[in-house]
């Protein structure tokens, strides 16, 4: 006997009264706390539950009864379903009060860290077209929306070129205009989605694994370069000249592009990063400036997506820094070594550890290509790296710079960095809540002296965040 499928209630009349974590607005409706996509602070709703617990459920809304004024009119025609840009709806304003409020309440609740008054978030000039990288999915099962569902049309093209959709990752939304980076981009990738079209291309089958189109990257830099990234996944003997000629169609229509690239990737996921490349016209790398320095970005290079705001984060780092001249800094999760490149000539001396050992080689490049010599990179686990003996090896660090992946530091790098006893820390996060887990780590021996939110991502609801610590025993002594 079949279970039968819980009927799910209809709520008439709700207030949202905030924003949540995710991106999610906030009810209360009884005792229940509500999580609903896509409405603002104000808005009064009918909500249909779509999931729900004992204390809490997530709901959607069917109808607005009243819009908030505190809603803004979405710029994107693909908002609400595409999901990348879950706060266009809410004006900018609203979106940086609200990023503020999200990082003093992790720091305050998860940290439980005594904290100095906050400095007010750095907003971004651009709130549209600042990205410099976006990377599309190519593939044979194309998502319908609710509309095309409903209209009962037969689909007539299954193919697909633009975001992976949450919660199906075998399809694709295609994209026909995206608002977060030059608009060259989106005639790029139309154009190369209507030569594949037009030629009868075979697209990505994410289940069968099989399709010659598969996944798009595009970047550019502020000094005007464009790269192009196309993985393939070659199935017969003839898909390198298909491949090929693709690759010329885009070189013959867009000479801004001075970095095209290709890869036949046969793995089950679309990641790279241990694939190799190949150049079919240009470059194998674009150029990035920033004060003055200059910065080689491959194809598997990371740099931050922002770039205007990259430079004032990485201004902010180095102002609480507070270096000197005379310092030994110590850049932690270095990257491409930005960071380190970009305060290498206030310090005496500054070494980076990363992971990624083709991003320890950039590092080496950058500080070669901008004449510093005052910088060493090392490859491999922080936690393995960063050890007892390495410091002895090196030096105790006067300045400690951290920009930790979302997991923020592992317990036994923590550990390292407490016995190396260094006099500031600057702590660079993406995720204030695990950046307030490790605070909380710290704190015995470090006193936070500065916050300084960052917004890298208008339009979503994540949000940098720079603390400055200072270690205890100086303030004493």
């Amino acid at each position: 006997m079949s279970r039968k499928k819980r009927l799910l209630p209809l709520l008439e009349n709700v207030t949202i009264t905030d924003c949540a974590a995710e991106g999610k607005s906030l009810a209360r409706v009884d005792d229940m706390v509500v999580f609903v996509p896509y409405a603002a602070p104000g808005d009064v709703v009918d909500l249909q539950v779509v999931k729900k617990k004992h204390h809490y459920c997530e709901a959607e809304v069917v109808r607005f009864v009243q819009k908030s004024a505190r809603r803004a009119e979405p710029l994107c025609a693909h908002f609400g379903v595409c999901g990348g840009c879950k706060w266009q709806h809410l004006p900018y304003d609203a979106q940086l009060e609200m990023k503020e409020r999200q990082v003093y309440d992790q720091l305050t609740r998860i940290g439980k860290v005594e904290l100095p008054p906050f400095h007010h978030i750095l907003g971004s000039r651009h709130t549209h077209h600042y990205r410099n990288k976006l990377e599309f999915g190519c593939c044979n099962r194309r998502w319908l929306t609710r509309e095309e569902v409903a209209s009962g049309e037969p689909m007539t093209q299954p193919n697909a070129v633009g975001f992976h959709i949450t919660g199906a990752f075998d399809k694709i939304l295609p994209i026909e205009c995206c608002w977060l980076m030059d608009p060259l981009h989106n005639k790029i990738r139309n154009s190369i989605r209507d030569y594949a079209y037009s030629t009868g291309m075979t697209f990505f089958d994410l289940r069968a694994q099989r399709g010659l189109l598969r996944d798009i990257m595009i970047r550019n830099s502020a000094t005007g370069e464009w790269m192009v990234l196309i993985q393939f996944h070659y199935d017969e003997a003839n898909d390198d000249i298909r491949a090929k000629g693709l690759l010329q169609h885009i070189a013959d229509r867009f000479p801004q592009v001075t970095s095209l690239l290709y890869v036949d990737n046969q793995k089950c996921n679309d990641t790279f990063g241990d694939l190799d490349i190949q150049v079919f016209k240009g470059l194998d790398h674009i150029t990035e400036i920033m004060e003055g320095l200059r910065f080689k970005v491959g194809a598997k290079s990371f740099y931050q997506t922002n770039t205007e705001q990259a430079y004032e984060l990485y201004s902010v780092a180095r102002r609480l820094a507070g270096l000197t001249g005379h310092e030994l800094v110590y850049d932690l999760y270095t990257g491409t070594g930005t960071i380190a490149n970009f305060v290498a000539r206030e310090a005496r001396q500054v070494i980076g550890i990363e992971y990624v050992p083709e991003a320890i080689e950039d590092a080496r490049e950058n500080s070669r290509l901008n004449g510093i010599a005052n910088t060493l990179f090392y490859a491999g686990d922080m936690k393995d790296v960063l050890s007892d003996d390495f410091i002895a090896a090196h030096g105790r660090p006067d300045v400690v710079i951290t920009d930790p992946p979302r997991a923020g530091m592992h317990p036994d790098v923590v550990s390292t960095i407490l016995r190396a006893a260094p006099l500031r820390i600057v702590y660079v996060s993406c995720n204030p809540a695990t950046q307030a887990r490790d605070l909380s780590l710290l704190d015995a021996d470090y006193r936070v002296d500065a916050v300084q939110p960052v917004d890298m991502f208008p339009h979503t609801p994540h949000v940098e965040n720079v603390v400055l610590l200072t270690r205890r025993q100086e303030e004493e002594t």
